[in-house]
This record gives C-alpha cells, structure tokens and sequence, in this order.
C-alpha cells in the first residue's frame, strides 16, 4: 500500500525539526511515498526549499501545511487544498504571530471560524484525548477534518489504535495514518533530542520526558508502515493528499497601482515623469542618443508590464529627496537612461558609455533588479514611509535565516551535554570568525580537551551536525516586499524584533526562486558621511555644495587614488584595494569601476585579476579568440570582470538562449549552496567548440564562472558604487577635515576606527582638538584654525559611556550662558555621576578644571540637590593634585575615547621594542626587498576573505606608519591563539615589494599584548 506523509516538520520549526526541508523530500521520494505535507509549526518558512526540490520529481506531491496549537483548544494540523485555502492560512498564521511577541503565537478557536475555506484539519488526539476537542472539529469543518492516528512504537500502539479508531467512529470523523515526523532518518535521533535540551535550556541528562522515547518520529519505509496501520488508514492519506492540489508555483505577484494619478495610466505617467527628468539633467537638450535610449527602454518596460515597479522605486527616491535623505540606485536596472532621469541614480549613462546592454530581458520576462542605498542613520524614515503608504497588509521586509555557525553550535551543545563552562568558552573562543565546520582535533587541543574522548567526539559530532541549521528568522538588511492587494496572502506577516517593523516568512532566495519581486531598500554609512561632508564644507565655505557639484574626473583625486592614499574612502580603503591601487593605476571613472569589481572573490578565483593587470601595463598581449568574444570583452582588455560579461559569452561564444543564461546566472549564484553548476559544463564546452573555440578556451571559461559562483560583481552595481568612490576621494583629497568630520559623525562604519581616521587627516594637515565639554558639539565640528581652514573638534558623541540626551542637554544649555565650573555643569545640565565621570576620564573638563585628576577631585564632590535645599556653593582651594603623566593620559584617552591626540602608545615602548630588535614600520618602506625582517605593531584589523584560500591578512600600526602582514594558513592554525588574540603583535618574515605595494609574509608570530598593561585597544576584524 502507498501512502502519504500528512504531518512532518522541518528545522523551520526551530530547535523541534531536525532535518531541512529538502531532507525530508529526498527521504520521502526515496521510500516512494506519493506525497509528503511540509507542517512546520504556524509557519510555512521552509516551503519554498521543499517546494524547489520537489520540483525535480515529477508525480511527488508536495502539500503545504501547518501545525497549530490552538490556546484554547485541540492541537491541529492544517492542510491547504486550494489557492484559496493557502491564502487563509496564510493570513491564520499572520493573524497569530502578529498577536504575540517575536518568536511565538497566540491562535483560538475564533480565529479559525469562518474563515478557512480551501483548508483540510487533522485532529492530533493528546495522550488522554478530549473528545470535545473533535466534536468542535467536527462541526467547525464537516467533510474536512480528520483524526489523524499516529503510531510512534511507543510499546502502546495496539491499545492506541484501537481507542483512536472508536473515538473517530464515535465522533463520525475519518481516521487516517500520520507520522509526526521530526526528522527524514533515525540517525538525526541524537541531534533531535540535543536540540530538545537546547530548546528547554537544560541539560540531556535532565531532559527527561521532554525527549522523544524513540526514534521513530522520522519517515520510515512503507514496509514497516503497512505492519503497523490497517490499510484503509493508509489509503485514506492517499485519498486526503489528492484532495490537496494547491502548488506555490500558482502564485502570482502584482504591483501596486496607487501611485497612478486618475485619469492616467502607468505607461503614460512613467512616460510623463522621464520626459521632465530628461529635461532637468540635459536643459540644452538631450542628446540624441540618450533620446534614442530612453525610447527602447520605455518601450520594453511598457512590454513586459514592469511601469509600476519604477513608479514604485521612483515614489520611494522621491520621498527621500524632499526630506533630505541622500540615496543611490544600484542594480541592472538602476543604472539605465529611465533611471537617471528618473533620479534614481546619479551615474550618467553617457558617462558610463552605457556599460549595460540590456537592463531587462524580454527573452528571459526577468523582473528588474534596483536596489537603493539611503543613509544608514535615516533608512528608518523611509521604511517608516513605506508602512505608512502601503499598510501593514501590504508591505513587509524580508526574512533572513539565521544558522547555527560554529561558535554558537559549540556553546549550545556543550550546554546541552553539561560541558564544564571554562571549556566551552576556551573552544570557542580558538574558533575564527571564518571557521564554517566543527573544530579541527588541533583547536580541541588547545582548548585543553581530549578529542579522543568519548563525550568530546560526541559534542563534537552534534556540532557539525548543527552547524548550518536555521536559529531563528530575522530581518533582511532591507529587502521589501509590496503587494497590490493582502500580502499575508502571499506569504505569513510576523514581527520582527525591533519596534514598528514586519517581516515575512520567505528570505531573499525564498522570493528568487518564487520569482517574487521585491525592492531593496538598503543602509549605507558613506552616504550619511557624504551628506555630512557636504554640509560641513558648505557651512565652512559659505556656499552650497551638493553631490552634483563635485567636479568629475578631477587629476589630483586620481593622483591620490593612485598612491593607495584612500583610508576612509568608500570601497577601496581595505589593504587588498590599497594593494591593488598603484598596480591598476585608476585614470578615469570607468578605471574605477573596474577596480571596484576586480578585487572581488569572482575573478580572484577565476584567476581574471593578472591577466588583466599584465595586458594593461603592456606586459602581455591583448588577444581575443574571436570577434564575438572580442565585443564582449574589449572594455576589460579581454578579461571578463563582471557577471553579465560572463553571461553575454555563453550566449555569443556557446550558443546559450537569453533564458539558459539566465539560468546559468542564477546558478552561479547558488552553486556553492547546491552544487547547480555542473550541467552546465560540457554544455558550454560543446557549444564553443561547436563555434570554432580552442576547448582549453572553454574549460577557462568554465574556471572564471566558478569563480563568479563565489561572488561576482555585476558591472551597473560596480557603476553605482564607483560614483561614490570617487565623491568620497574627492572629499578626502579637497577636504580632508570636513571628510574626517563625517567618518566621525557617522560611526560605525567602513574599515578603519576613528583612532585611524583622525591619524589619517592628521598626516593630512588636519589640525584635530580635543573634546571640551566648554565648546564641543555633540557631533564633532568644523572650527577655524590659524591659517583660516578648518581644523576639526572632536565632539562629546566620541566619549564612551555619556548618554546622548546629557551630552546633547549639555551642549543646549552651554549656548545660553558658558558653563563656570563643574558644579555649574552638573546642576543646569542634570548630569548624572556616571555622565559627569565619563566627561571627566576622556579629559573633557579639563578647560574647567586644568587636568583629569583635578576633573576627577571635581567630579567626586559633586552632591546631587535635595529636593527643598539648594547644594550650597563653596569656593574652595585648588587641590594640589599632580599633573597625568603621558602614559596615564594616554591609556584615559583609549579607554574613553578609543583613540589619543597625543603621542602613539608605542612611542612609549620604542625603546623595549628596539631591545627586541623590532624595525619601526615606516622603515619597512626603505628596506631592500627579500629582506628579512622582524617588526610588529597594535592590531587594528584582521581580514580573511573567502577568496584567500585560508590566508589571513593583518594590519598593524605603530607611531611611523603601518603594514599589510600576510599570515598563511599553516602559520595562523599553528599560531591561532596569537593570531586571534593579540592586540600587540610582532612577526618574524620576509618583506615583499612589487612596485609601490609592500607587505610582509609572516613566518612567526608573538604576543606582547601584556606590554600594552591596561591601554584599551581593539582590532576590527572582518571576514
């Protein structure tokens, strides 16, 4: 007998399910069963995995359901017949997860009244089953609920069967087999019940009745089944299953229409709003080409039905402009003719020598793809505006899964096996943030445990076995999903942790594979630090400055740019750009854009980024194996740089349709996480011989695709993010201190601390003052200095652990009348102890009372005001307290501030260092190549990109300068603990020049971080 699995979750019931959705399908067509229900608990999160792996089996049924537990009555699961039935589901689900706190639900039996139509009910019977639990079943759904009988071998199944089946004959309720199934094999037992003692928060040992007795909760053959259920149950699920014939793929997505004024259409209002744009950017007239572009566009858009999608964007961009909110449009689409006029971006087509060829594709009906990045202090206004204009019902951000990564899967199963705490933490701290499996035998060891035992090869088999598994669903960075009618039709609405915010259920692939179109509305600190920038020059200049008016290609920004002078320069201030900088010599905004892609995981795995640098500095020829290849890659002297170059030569060279390339597209995207690529091989290989090719030509074509399926830059987001290249390096190169200003004000964001940043602008003849709390703003500011330009204060914002609302109360009242003392401060301004503790350590009072030990004496004789007697003022002696020493000012400064204007710390340690025989790093720069050298500096950022094969880049800084450290793999897991923990970190290697560009190749490392005593200092480390 057959048989259809109608009760089963997944990890989408976080902490419960113990196997992924694609699991669970293969297990299920693997056994034959003819269909299986996806019913994760009041979700439908993992549908859409299931539902694409479905896909590849024809006559598998996929059903979509729910498991609900309802407050006040039975425990169900429901099944969707219909489109109709998915729908109310849907809003069911919405309904009980926006009635409760993130993370949970809250369902009665009135919610399910009347309004669950296309819905079939399984009654899931307790241990002692209530049977008016199944009468209001019964009469809430006639002819679509059942009692589902699930035998899990519990050692009672006989009785059990015999009491469900008279209880469904009792109540005139179908009976029928259900598994509820945890996960696809008995083998994933142990990680279930792991998972158990996580979700409860004690320990297995304590778990108890909380664990499953057996293993049975999996899918088991059809073999044991038909011993186990009387063969009409069995045939019943077959008999529910075909009822249910509802596939995701019946969805469809629809724009929202509000946006078209009455009496218009959306072709005639799109058409109307980039006329008048065109006029705006070309006032003389618009040149006949971008006429002639615009017109194409126009017409496909007009097409293929996507006129409300740019109405859409353009509403959102327009909101942001009136309100001063500094955005950027990016994407293929972003970046055509329709979109500059549109504003959505800045990029001129005409500049850019129209780069795309084709934004959207009529062959391939591909939705088009803008995403647009706002400032990242002021996003919320507009994701605020989006709720207020379309409704809750309607617009929603995208999920993100969160997975177990391997920190948290060792802490939490350590927990759950009763690991000794210090053990835990010691494992996971030796875990780099780049680790992705369980700890290697090597990192156990230094943790100081045995991986031979018993008890730590389990902990460690259930790490890897978790690693990877969905936690919990959060926010995407700013994916918005918006419908013309119910979104919770679509998908579930739930509540996102922070106030205000909704998100689905689906993540970002989720709608890619559904073809669901949503607009991504994204943070971006360098447009909050431009925007400041710009006001700040044009506050100290006295005149307007906005992003139109800097001046395009501009030499000495090139100049600039060219000597890897970029720290704080958006894109290109990471050691790998700065290294790659005075090789690829940028001369021109679309140099630019290419420097922007290149140094990406795409074509440092395809091996592109040589070639490309050898042909453009003359060294080798630049050759094409054909004139159609030669088309497609002449810009980028024959390389491909950018995904749709790699695109454009499987059709040109291999004969692809549009439609399999943008197969081939999406499956570079998802090769590393489905492995999609390899049919793609010989086709490709085929195709270009086909067409007179070299098959070596092809499989290195083949190579630099694999290489995109790490991560490919598409060359309009490169276009996009170019522009704002070259505004903040031109910032940086005309206006260093309104530049550092805004990277201040504007924290956290980019590569580098403010401790960098203002180092930086004071080699650039940045005069920099300390905080005051007598005249600094809450933000720091532009003031004037001897020469008439503008030398930068730094504000109380920077000081550690003062609120804002003291600091911005201080500076409010300071403007009425200045402050007199301390005491003065602390009674107008209300300031807390801690609020006047924290001004006094970062030496903020010290033009109110001389030094930090005086601000000290000061603050700790400040008496907060009875309610009816004033503090009364005494004037006292000055305290003959002694003036900081240079290290005890210095080690204030870090621990407040983050950073000094004084001395750098190890000017102080100069001489212990020369005692060890460690070079300054700015000697590094005249030292002969090859050379061996021993040196070392504080840590201010480690980097492991997953382009680097296992290499760790290190920067380190000391009072002369800084330097790129290259720490191979061997070396960093051999040394891990130093690597990762020192903050003062010397080396032993050999000095590498080419050209301008010099690091070092560690080949020992050491820790002197105790040198540092109790100086604060922190590395910022990136993956």
């Amino acid at each position: 007998m057959a048989y259809a699995e109608l009760h089963c979750i997944s990890n989408f019931s976080f902490l419960r399910g113990a196997s992924h959705p694609e699991e669970l399908v293969e297990r299920a067509v693997e056994l034959g069963y003819a269909a299986l229900a996806l019913t994760d608990e009041c979700s439908v999160a993992g549908v859409v995995r299931a539902h694409v792996a479905a896909r590849a089996h024809p006559g598998f049924r996929l059903i979509i359901g729910s498991e609900l537990r309802l407050r006040n009555g039975p425990h169900l699961v429901c099944l969707v017949a219909s489109r109709v039935g998915y729908a109310n589901l849907c809003r069911l689900i919405t309904r009980g997860r926006r009635a409760a706190a993130k993370g949970d639900y809250l369902l009665e039996t009135a919610d399910l009244a009347g309004s669950m139509e296309g819905c079939l009910f399984l009654w899931i019977p307790a241990a002692e089953p209530d049977p008016r639990e199944g009468q209001w079943l019964a009469a809430a759904f006639p002819g679509r609920a059942w009692l589902a009988v699930e035998l899990p071998a519990a050692g009672s199944d006989r009785r059990r069967l015999d009491e469900l089946l008279a209880l469904a004959d009792r109540l005139g309720l179908p009976a029928v087999a259900a598994g509820d199934v945890h996960m696809h094999r008995r083998s994933r037992r142990r990680l279930q019940d792991t998972m158990a003692a996580i979700r409860h928060g004690v320990r297995l040992d304590e778990a108890g009745y909380r664990l499953a007795p057996n293993g049975e909760r999996c899918l088991r053959p059809l073999t044991i089944l038909n011993r186990l259920f009387p063969a009409r149950l069995l045939q019943e699920s077959l008999e529910l299953a075909a009822r249910c014939r509802f596939s995701l793929d019946e969805i469809r997505y629809e724009y929202p229409e509000e946006l078209v004024p009455a009496g218009s259409t959306p072709t005639g209002h799109l058409r109307g709003l980039t006329l008048a744009g065109l006029q705006r950017r070309w006032p003389a007239g618009v040149p006949g080409e971008v006429a002639r572009l615009v017109e194409r566009e126009l017409s496909l858009i007009a097409e293929l039905g996507y006129e409300s999608y740019f109405l859409t964007v353009h509403d959102l961009v327009d909101f942001a402009r009136s309100q001063g909110i500094l955005c950027q449009g990016r994407g293929s689409a972003a970046n055509s003719a329709v979109c500059y006029a549109l504003g959505i971006t800045e990029v001129d087509p005409s500049r850019m020598s129209l780069l795309f060829e084709r934004f959207i594709s009529r062959e391939r009906n591909e939705p088009p793809d803008i995403d647009v990045d706002f400032e990242h202090e002021r996003r919320e206004e507009v994701i605020q505006y989006l709720y207020r204009r379309y409704g809750r019902q309607r617009a929603a951000l995208t999920a993100t899964v969160i997975t177990y990564r391997p920190r948290s899967a060792v802490r939490d199963v350590g927990k759950a096996l009763g690991i000794e705490a210090d053990m835990i933490d010691r494992l996971a701290r030796n875990l780099g943030w780049w680790d992705s499996g369980a700890p290697a035998p090597d990192r156990v060891r230094d943790a100081g445990c045995d991986p031979d035992q018993p008890t730590t090869r389990r902990w460690l088999a259930l790490v890897t076995e978790l690693v990877g598994f969905p936690r919990h669903l959060s926010q995407h960075t700013g994916g918005f999903v918006i419908a013309r009618g119910l979104l919770e039709e679509l998908v579930p609405i739930e509540n996102a942790t922070m106030p205000g915010r909704t998100v689905i259920q689906w993540d970002k692939d989720d709608l890619d594979e559904l073809g669901l179109l949503k607009v991504d509305v994204l943070a971006l600190g360098m447009l909050s630090a431009i925007r400041r920038a710009l006001g700040e020059v044009s506050r100290f200049r006295g005149k307007p400055l906005a992003l139109a008016d800097v001046p395009a290609e501009d030499p000495a920004v090139y100049d600039m740019i060219c000597r890897a002078d970029t720290v704080g320069v958006f894109q290109i201030e990471s050691r790998a750009q700065m290294a790659m900088l005075p090789r690829l010599r940028p001369r021109n905004f679309y140099d630019l854009v290419i420097e922007v892609a290149i140094v990406r995981p795409g074509p440092i795995q395809g091996q592109m980024v040589h070639p490309y640098l050898r042909r453009r500095a003359g060294l080798e020829e630049v050759s094409y194996p054909g004139e159609a290849v030669q088309q497609v890659l002449e810009r980028t002297l024959g390389v491909p740089i950018f995904q749709e170059q790699v695109m454009q030569l499987a059709i040109v060279a291999a004969g692809f349709s549009p439609g399999e390339a943008d197969q081939l597209r999406r499956a570079m995207a998802a090769w590393r996480r489905k492995g999609s690529l390899g049919p793609f091989e010989q086709r490709l290989v085929d195709g270009m011989r086909e067409r007179g090719y070299d098959e070596s030509f092809a499989r290195q074509v083949f190579r630099q695709i694999l290489g995109f399926g790490e991560y490919g830059f598409p060359e309009s987001h490169a276009a996009s993010f170019a522009l704002l290249v070259y505004v903040s390096a031109w910032l940086k190169c005309h206006e260093p201190a309104a530049f550092c200003c805004a990277l201040l004000n504007s924290q956290p964001m980019g590569f580098y601390a403010p401790a960098q940043l203002i180092r930086d602008a004071r080699e650039h003849g940045v005069e920099v003052r300390p905080v005051d709390i007598s005249v600094s703003d809450w933000e720091s500011t532009l003031e004037v200095d001897a020469n008439g330009q503008p030398a930068l204060r730094i504000g109380l914002g920077q000081v550690g652990g003062l609120s804002g609302a003291a600091g911005r109360r201080a500076v409010a009242l300071r403007s009425e009348s200045p402050y007199q003392s301390v005491q003065d401060l602390a009674l107008r301004a209300a300031l807390s102890k801690r609020d006047l503790e924290a001004l006094a350590a970062a030496g903020a009072l010290a033009g109110l009372t001389g030094h930090r030990h005086r601000a000290g004496w000061r603050v700790s004789g400040i008496e907060k005001p009875l309610p009816l007697f004033p503090v009364p003022v005494a004037t006292e002696g000055v305290p003959l307290l002694r003036v900081p020493e240079e290290g005890e000012e210095l080690v204030a400064d870090y621990r407040s501030l983050g950073f000094t204007l004084g001395r750098h710390p190890l000017a102080l340690l100069r001489r212990r260092l020369d005692e060890l025989g460690w070079l300054p790093l700015g000697e590094l720069a005249s030292t002969a190549d090859a050379a061996e050298v021993r040196s070392g500096g504080l840590v201010i950022t480690r980097q492991r990109p997953g382009s680097a094969a296992g290499v760790t880049f290190v920067t380190l800084e000391d009072e002369s300068g800084q330097v790129n450290l290259i720490v191979w793999r061997q070396l960093a897991e051999r040394q891990r603990r130093v690597l990762l923990g020192a903050r003062l970190l010397g080396f032993h290697g050999r000095l590498q020049r080419q050209g301008q560009v010099l690091h070092v190749i560690a080949s020992r490392l050491e820790d002197r971080s105790p040198w540092l005593g109790t100086l604060a200092t922190a590395s910022r480390d990136f993956r």
